[in-house]
């Protein structure tokens, strides 16, 4: 029989599940890989199409190895929208849908994009994955703890290749940044201060209301609590509020932060989290999230910390970005350049450099890659966005808690602080279920 992409991904998934794969299947796996025909496109689908899953979308059909074949939104207007744009992108036909959970039931579909807000992450990641699906999702990984674990078990025990957006790991600057580090650039790094300033992170209160005729407000808001519906939580906003989001150390935290663990090749969390934050610049706000956090995270040999308020300047004129700090000098970095400041005599130089950061291309190409090689190291892999993810909201738990230093143990799924345990699990609304693994 002649093996083509599809009956390849379907007969590898199907071999690794069942503890199959024996060496010369894992060789005709190889040879398959390398030998699909470029005419045999990935069928790919889109849940949440928003602006980052519409660009998403649009950058992996760029790559000229995918077609789109279903949209799903539960906002018809922006179902409506978008299907409309993307008949402007594509010939293909495709479907349209408002439960995600009927476009899994595709049969030759590939791979799911996730955009969605961030309390769907992990159910929607797990029952893809589940369904046999490839996924590429947005950060953060998940809203919770606990939501990380389960999104990590399932790519795991699925087989199946995930990608999270966290871009900058596929940047050309941020791997010069890293590789000047690795080679003793500013010397001995002992302290790296990330900050994130944005004034999206307060929301003016608006009232309470009746949820548009567009938008189905219950299938929005899926697992998370019932509550009345409000402008001023749903799109765009949603992330200021604890039952969708986490605020700016949960959505620009996650990348920056990402580049201060990167720097070390960390691979686990600080052995001490803690952090103050409230509402200090706009008390008035509808935000329950922070508009004002200050983070530190202790390693055994350095200390990584985060900051973010409204006000949207910063150091060294930069409204967001890291500053490492090292024995022979200081660099300084954002998507925009990077740059050396020498200390002294230390003998290094000064620098600047910039680049044309392409990073979101890059990262989506890498992903369609590894689908078609059923490479599981992707540039942000479901691990490490865990890693980062966690971070972020164990600095929120600290906060929320008055300031209390956090440890987490990894085996036992548990802090040193039994009030921060009840933060790692959310309670899923009827008739949503805590997906297991």
């Amino acid at each position: 029989m002649n093996i083509t992409r599809r009956n390849f991904l379907r007969q590898s998934s199907v071999a690794v599940a069942a503890g199959m794969v024996t060496p010369s299947f894992a060789n005709a796996i190889n040879t398959a890989a390398g030998q699909v025909a470029a005419s045999d496109k990935l069928n790919v689908a889109l849940i949440g199409c928003r602006n980052m899953g519409f660009t998403n979308l649009t950058r992996i059909l760029n790559t000229g190895q995918a077609q789109c074949i279903a949209l799903c939104d539960v906002d018809n207007d922006i179902l409506a929208a978008k299907s409309k744009a993307l008949s402007e992108l594509q010939s293909a036909r495709f479907q349209t849908f408002k439960d995600y959970r009927k476009v899994l039931e595709i049969k030759d579909l590939d791979v799911v994009i996730i955009a969605t807000p961030d309390h769907w992450h992990c159910l929607q990641t797990v029952d893809a994955c589940s369904a046999g699906k490839d996924v590429y999702v947005e950060k953060p990984l998940a809203n919770s703890i606990a939501e990380c674990e389960v999104m990590v078990a399932a790519a795991q025990r699925y087989n199946r290749v995930v990608q999270v957006g966290q871009q900058q790991r596929s940047s050309n600057l941020w791997r010069q940044i890293i590789d000047y580090l690795d080679n003793d650039g500013i010397g001995r790094v002992s302290r790296v201060n990330v900050w994130g300033n944005f004034s999206y992170a307060s929301q003016t209160k608006q009232p309470d209301g009746v949820a548009p005729a567009n938008l189905d407000y219950d299938l929005w808001l899926g697992p998370a609590p019932q509550r009345v519906y409000n402008p001023g939580r749903v799109h765009g906003t949603w992330r200021m509020f604890w039952d969708y989001g986490g605020g700016l150390v949960t959505d620009w935290g996650v990348h920056l932060l990402d580049m201060g663990l990167w720097a070390w090749h960390n691979t686990s969390l600080p052995s001490k989290i803690f952090a103050c934050g409230g509402n200090f610049i706009h008390p008035e706000g509808s935000h329950e999230t922070f508009d004002t956090l200050q983070v530190t995270c202790q390693f055994d040999d350095h200390i990584l910390t985060w900051a973010n308020n409204v006000n949207e300047f910063g150091p060294y004129g930069k409204n967001y970005g890291l500053e490492f700090i090292g024995t022979k000098g200081t660099l300084v970095a954002n998507r925009d350049d990077w740059q050396v400041f020498p200390t002294g005599n230390s003998g290094i130089e000064a620098r600047k450099v910039a680049d044309d950061d392409k990073s979101h291309s890059v990262h989506t190409a890498n992903f369609v890659e590894c689908v078609k090689t059923r490479n599981h190291q992707t540039a942000c892999t479901v691990e490490n966005a865990a890693l980062c993810a966690k971070l972020a909201h164990t600095a929120n738990i600290s906060a929320r808690l008055g300031g209390v230093a956090l440890q987490y143990d990894e085996t036992k799924k548990s802090f040193n602080n039994p009030d921060a345990d009840r933060y790692l699990k959310p309670t899923y609304r009827s008739p949503w279920k805590f997906p297991t693994v």
